[in-house]
């Protein structure tokens, strides 16, 4: 079945209140793609984040980010009015930079290279909202949702009642991690008191008494973000849309799967990491990437049969129609950087659970729509443990053009099990990579995509990726739009500037859409194609 999609994460989804949502929005996005011909929409981790923002570094595996809550919903329900969300509408501080003058001036600039200024008024009203002001939010979003949930009366409501007792397999460590957390300041659970850090029985009871207001509020944000993601996906999958979520391999450290599960994972006796993740020196960082993330104790793991890890799928599979395993190399072998190592220069791989777990889960759960995110440099026995498991791999067309050299992301190598992508959240932009990508992978490109001229060299890769035989395609948003660099979502092994980009009002117009479909018709990539 040929089909095709778009990436975009929640956050970027535009809002009067800073940061994408379950909002109004999101579904006329859905409506969007039902328009533009597309059945696929490939989301990032929804899980709630913490310093540097990144959606692979969430306190919790289970949990939902509470930013993503509707907050008009909240108001229609009477819990809060328009006036206490006042504070957290957008404002000329969400650009993240000094000053509205500048934020102005470089939109219009934007827009002049894009081919899409506007009227001047539209320019200064959009314009605010383009990037995510993370601080902000965090200053503010909370406070609003602690008076809906004094107003809401939830622990007498018997959804909410269902829902905790369902969810309690994680709910109730996650709760208390969260509200401990916030009693010590924000600090991870390895510079908490000993007795708590350690989960002595004593020390549990005392904070579950002592917070049990704090740990009701967390519970009701979880239960409002998952009545509103699971209505939200309930009404793209009626519109033949399906969710495409991303499963990161690992946890954060600074989690409550850490805390409350300390057995699975490769920790010492007072709990500190005895070694991280991460990725070792390639020709894009000389020193590697040090992600940071506590590695499994993989013999733990399948002595139960993988069960912590059943279970984690299983969620997802809740929350998405399909699952994108990130670093799916990572099953096959896995670097291992030593704990406190300031780079990533001096770490070792170690073996992995290879296929035994991909077995377990066809047997517990069943057969299952997965995609493999197999990119980077693949050794024999990593190419081997995808071709083994059936799951489609990934082909990103920016890898593909180097000055004529042969490359698997070509999409004439491809076979029709694969997903094939412009760009991820991780690449440049088609757009960004073509300010700095050399003359002669330029050139390249403009022969293989039978092209004339550079600005064409766009529309030639989605059209070649649709083209391909590659039964998935799924294309950036910032691609269709023809954005640069300033819409990149993340620069890897960076802080500060990631996961902030947002659409602004009225950028997905009708002309696109229409565009899309008729692409997507074109290459026998929408219902109504399968049919002729």
């Amino acid at each position: 079945m040929r089909r095709s999609g778009v990436l975009l994460p929640i956050t970027s989804i535009p809002s009067k209140y800073g940061i994408g949502g379950f909002s109004k929005e999101c579904y006329e996005f859905v409506d969007f793609l039902e328009k533009a011909g597309q059945s696929l929409w490939q989301i990032l981790p929804l899980g709630p984040t913490g310093y540097g923002d990144s959606p692979y570094q969430s306190f919790s595996t289970y949990a939902g980010n509470p930013y993503f809550i509707d907050l008009e919903k909240l108001v229609e329900a009477g819990w809060i009015t328009e006036e206490d969300c006042g504070e957290d509408r957008s404002s000329g501080e969400d650009r993240g930079i000094e000053g509205t003058a500048e934020a102005d001036r470089e939109a219009r600039e934007h827009m002049r290279r894009t081919g899409r200024e506007q009227h001047s008024e539209t320019a200064e009203a959009s314009v605010f909202g383009r990037y995510v002001d993370y601080g902000k939010i965090y200053e503010t979003r909370f406070l609003i949702l602690k008076k809906a949930y004094k107003n809401s009366h939830i622990e007498a409501n018997a959804a909410f009642q269902a829902f905790c007792e369902e969810n309690a397999y994680w709910l109730d460590d996650y709760a208390l991690y969260m509200a401990v957390k916030n009693s010590f300041g924000g600090k991870s659970f390895c510079e908490w008191d000993e007795d708590i850090r350690f989960r002595e029985p004593q020390a549990l009871k005392y904070y579950q008494e002592k917070y049990a207001e704090e740990i009701g509020f967390i519970r009701f944000q979880q239960f409002l973000f998952e009545e509103q993601w699971f209505a939200l996906k309930a009404y793209a999958n009626e519109k033949g849309i399906r969710i495409i979520g991303d499963i990161p391999i690992y946890v954060a450290y600074d989690s409550a799967d850490v805390w409350a599960s300390p057995e699975l994972f490769q920790l010492d006796e007072d709990l500190l990491p005895t070694g991280v993740a991460g990725c070792p020196p390639d020709l894009f960082s000389a020193t590697g990437q040090l992600w940071g993330n506590p590695l499994y104790r993989w013999e733990y793991h399948k002595e139960t049969e993988y069960d912590w890890w059943m279970k984690r799928i299983s969620r997802c599979y809740e929350l998405y129609d399909i699952l994108r395993i990130d670093h799916f190399r990572g099953f096959d072998e896995y670097y291992s950087i030593p704990f406190g190592d300031p780079t990533a220069e001096f770490g070792s791989w170690k073996k992995g659970p290879g296929y035994d777990i991909f077995q377990v889960m066809k047997k517990k759960l069943g057969k299952r729509e997965v995609i493999a995110e197999d990119l980077g440099l693949l050794t024999p026995s990593v190419v081997r443990l995808v071709k083994k498991s059936g799951y489609p791999g990934m082909k990103v067309l920016l890898f593909a053009f180097n000055a004529g050299e042969p490359s698997e992301y070509l999409p004439h190598n491809y076979e029709k099990n694969a997903v094939v992508y412009t760009g991820t959240h991780d690449n440049d932009t088609i757009e960004g990579w073509l300010e700095s990508a050399k003359r002669a992978d330029v050139s390249y490109a403009m022969k293989y995509l039978n092209v004339k001229r550079k600005k064409d060299i766009r529309w030639g890769m989605i059209r070649a990726a649709l083209a391909s035989t590659a039964d998935t395609a799924v294309i950036p948003m910032q691609d269709y739009l023809g954005l640069d660099n300033s819409a990149r979502m993340n620069l890897p092994s960076t802080l500060g500037d990631n996961w902030k980009w947002r659409l602004l009002p009225g950028e997905l117009t009708d002309e696109l859409a229409e565009k899309m479909a008729e692409l997507a018709g074109l290459y026998g990539r929408t219902r109504r194609a399968e049919k002729n």
